[in-house]
């Protein structure tokens, strides 16, 4: 684990936060390859593009983490710690709904096709995901639940798995890691990974509104499905199913009236 890569006396270079930004930059270089063709806005456009949706995502994955973890984390404490970004705790859904509407805000405002640049961010958001879960794997969050596989892995002293078996009695205070758990981050990331390769390939060729959007939210719905039974962090829960899963429900049924949209063959103005 490797929360904090470099320091420089009161600055320090956090994993996470480097991954994201990786992401963000990679997921630029690929906007400005297929933007014309899926949502005819020039390159040029982009970075002005990203930089709305970026900020979106970011206010709305804080909000949706504090709303998830009022009660254990910030309850009582001082408003402002709401935003404090650099201590961490992001919630992928609610980043998505918070670029969604920074979208919808863009679309508006530029009188652009709503849906195409949909169409656009989901051919390059899990790429920029795929190395967010790279961070989420250095700074020890999200992880995955105790395994007896080859695949499983330790964590140091200190860390969010060896603080949460300690309480869970798994282990004692003596122990100097934690016991091997699942990769679940990167399990995620390879699938993101394999899931932008698939919509990046299909980005070669005009397609219908909706179709990729359709594509990416039923593909990230059976993968955060999945990927959720592999994790062990603590979960809010709607009966069986983890709040995220439950979400996923909702997310596979907007994919499939994506698609059923893009049935009509309509094409961007």
């Amino acid at each position: 684990m490797y929360p904090i890569l470099l320091e420089f006396g009161q600055f320090s270079i956090k994993s996470f936060g480097l991954m994201a930004a990786i992401g963000f930059l990679l997921a630029y270089l690929v906007l400005t390859r297929t933007s014309m063709k899926i949502a005819k806005i020039p390159p040029i456009d982009i970075s002005q593009f990203l930089v709305t949706v970026m900020l979106g995502g970011a206010f709305g994955a804080r909000f949706a983490y504090v709303a998830e973890h009022w009660t254990k984390e910030f309850a009582g404490m001082p408003f402002w710690e709401i935003f404090r970004f650099d201590k961490g705790g992001l919630m992928f859904y609610g980043g998505l709904g918070g670029a969604i509407i920074a979208i919808a805000l863009y679309s508006h405002i530029k009188r652009k096709s709503l849906i195409s640049l949909l169409d656009m961010s989901a051919v390059a958001l899990p790429l920029g995901h795929a190395f967010g879960r790279i961070g989420c794997f250095l700074n020890g969050c999200c992880y995955g639940r105790v395994t007896d596989s080859p695949v499983g892995l330790c964590y140091p002293t200190g860390s969010n798995p060896w603080y949460d078996q300690i309480n869970a009695g798994l282990i004692t205070q003596a122990a100097g890691k934690s016991l091997p758990i699942l990769p679940s981050q990167l399990v995620e990331a390879a699938l993101n990974i394999i899931l932008f390769i698939v919509l990046f390939k299909l980005a070669k060729k005009e397609r219908p509104l909706g179709f990729y959007s359709g594509i990416y939210l039923i593909s990230y719905a059976f993968i955060r499905a999945f990927t959720e039974t592999l994790r062990a962090d603590p979960r809010m829960t709607v009966g069986a199913l983890s709040i995220a899963q439950f979400i996923c429900i909702f997310v596979f049924l907007a994919g499939i009236a994506f698609l059923l949209y893009s049935r009509l063959g309509k094409k961007v103005q």
